[in-house]
């Protein structure tokens, strides 16, 4: 009966550190914690997460196993992750949470997951009757819980939330249309601060499983955004604006406004002209020539000669270090939309717009923006340069320049009149 006991005994230890313990069950102080990180037979100091793992055990939300491993290979769980995040003591609690009717939470976990719940990382009216408790947990869906509970830190990571669906999300997924709309937002918020990022391979990879090496530094991360404003975050910053305006001109460019009336001669109609981006967003344009009906989804901006966190988020797609324009100018990327009337070149889709800004003419050239999977024009030509579809959906590459050599105003007409009008002041 002894060895039975002890037996069950060994077998539960190894289920708490494994499972239950994820949690931060029964406690660790910082002594023990430093001691069970160095001694963690499969992770070296080497190890990439090391210093995120030390700290996430040392917190007590992780324990390693009773062969001396923490297995940081090892997918999590949403059971475990829900009884994670419920032992982040600085996330406050919503006003009401929601009820927990999920029917599929072990019991160890129960208690782990209505805390969840109530710090507003997990919305209950998102699922059925059940969370999926045992399965492993994906990352498209860690997204939505960490931003969810971001929302409930600050009101304004929610209303981000909102700001960003009409956004571009530097994500292969969306170049691709394979990131679904539930988890657009989600994704675009988790990007914008930070938390999460993309792979090698340029994908953000909603349908791959969190690791609980992975989930130390995200809680890391989470800490640190948790205590940013928003508004201090520019990438985040750009996905919001070009959600609600289809550019991120005022985040990169912020000197190019709308001109005032003392640039226009008194009979001029000042009324029509706007610095605002979404009244021409998606509305047909006047074209310089007659080949094809023109729209622009959206118009990204990136300077290339700022570094770090200066960077716009759409840098990488866009840009490659060995290229600088001449003469100080930023790059510009337009998203079109085209009717062909009847048939068009290359040459003469470029004729269409009269700008070096906006320019119909040819796509971005890096590698990265093909690995991003992003809609070259040489996707939609054929033999002599000739377009193949009648509605070719492209990016156009483009300079924004300062020099005012170089035609920096931006002058843009929509067939109901509204002008879009901005210059470097």
């Amino acid at each position: 009966m002894r060895k039975q006991m002890i037996s069950i005994l060994t077998a539960l230890a190894l289920f708490v550190g494994g499972y239950a313990s994820l949690a931060g069950i029964g406690g660790t102080s910082t002594v023990e914690a430093a001691q069970a990180v160095s001694s963690f037979k499969d992770v070296p100091a080497s190890h990439w997460a090391s210093s995120a793992i030390y700290s996430a055990v040392e917190k007590g939300y992780f324990k390693g196993y009773a062969d001396g491993t923490f297995k940081p290979g090892l997918p999590v769980t949403k059971a475990e992750m829900a009884s994670i995040l419920a032992r982040l003591n600085d996330q406050p609690e919503l006003p009401t949470a929601e009820p927990n009717h999920f029917t599929d939470v072990p019991e160890w976990a129960k208690n782990g997951v209505s805390t969840a719940i109530a710090k507003g990382f997990i919305h209950p009216s998102s699922y059925k009757d059940k969370l999926g408790a045992q399965a492993a947990l994906e990352r498209g869906e860690m997204a939505e819980w960490l931003t969810q509970g971001l929302s409930v830190v600050d009101s304004d990571y929610g209303q981000a939330l909102s700001d960003v669906t009409n956004t571009v999300i530097p994500a292969k997924e969306y170049f691709t249309g394979k990131l679904a709309d539930s988890q657009k937002n989600a994704v675009a918020v988790a990007l914008g601060t930070g938390l999460m990022s993309v792979a090698n391979d340029k994908t953000f990879g909603v349908n791959r499983t969190t690791t609980r090496a992975e989930v130390a530094v995200l809680l890391s991360r989470y800490a640190s955004v948790a205590k940013t404003k928003p508004a201090d975050l520019q990438g985040l910053n750009e996905l919001r604006q070009v959600g609600l305006t289809g550019t991120n001109l005022g985040v990169i460019a912020p000197r190019y406004q709308k001109p005032g009336p003392e640039k226009f001669s008194e009979s001029y109609d000042y009324s029509k002209i706007t610095g605002d981006f979404s009244k021409i967003r998606n509305q047909e344009l006047v074209t310089v020539t007659n080949y094809a009906d023109l729209k622009i989804k959206n118009w990204i901006v990136v300077n290339p000669y700022v570094e770090g966190n200066a960077r716009s988020i759409y840098y990488d797609i866009f840009v490659e270090e060995k290229n600088k324009p001449l003469r100080g100018a930023y790059y510009s990327f337009s998203e079109f939309d085209i009717s062909i009337k009847k048939s068009m070149t290359q040459l003469q889709g470029g004729s269409l717009i009269n700008s070096p800004t906006i320019n119909t003419l040819t796509s971005p050239s890096t590698s990265a923006f093909r690995d991003y999977g992003a809609k070259h024009i040489n996707d939609f030509l054929g033999p002599k340069g000739v377009f193949t579809v009648r509605n070719p959906s492209y990016w156009g590459s483009g300079l924004l320049h300062f020099d005012k050599e170089l035609r920096p105003g931006i002058f843009i007409t929509v067939k109901d009149g509204t002008i879009y009008r901005v210059i470097p002041n």
